[in-house]
């Protein structure tokens, strides 16, 4: 029901799609404060990965190339079936950003953040 409470410009629900998407959009914004040039870098949200692989990835690095910005790729049905809560979901998606931007930075995950599987 619109109201005072949820006015028409706000949606009366957020998808889980919406709500993995502002999880690794938070996790790049902690990221930017310390590697700025991240801001180059696109962030991308998947359901899944495109091709069968052995073991299903989280997420994925692409390099820069010729014309096309480097990309870090979240998948997030394969995180969502790993997490039980919004909690568990935070901590593994901001996990998977920082070992996909360690391997497009060429570094250790510990490099990129400090506090990387501490919590």
């Amino acid at each position: 029901m619109r109201g005072p409470v949820a006015p028409p410009q706000i949606p009366l629900s957020i998808s889980r799609a919406e709500t993995f998407r502002d999880l690794v959009r938070d996790s790049v914004e902690r990221l930017e404060r310390r590697w700025p040039q991240l801001a180059e870098v696109d962030f991308l949200v998947l359901d899944v990965p495109d091709a069968l692989e052995d073991t299903v990835p989280l997420g994925r690095a692409v390099s820069a190339v010729k014309g096309a910005p480097a990309q870090v790729v979240v998948y997030r049905r394969p995180v969502e079936i790993r997490s039980k809560n919004r909690d568990e979901r935070a901590l593994l998606v901001h996990e998977v950003v920082v070992e996909q931007v360690a391997e497009l930075l060429g570094l250790a995950p510990e490099s990129v953040d400090p506090r990387y599987g501490q919590d």
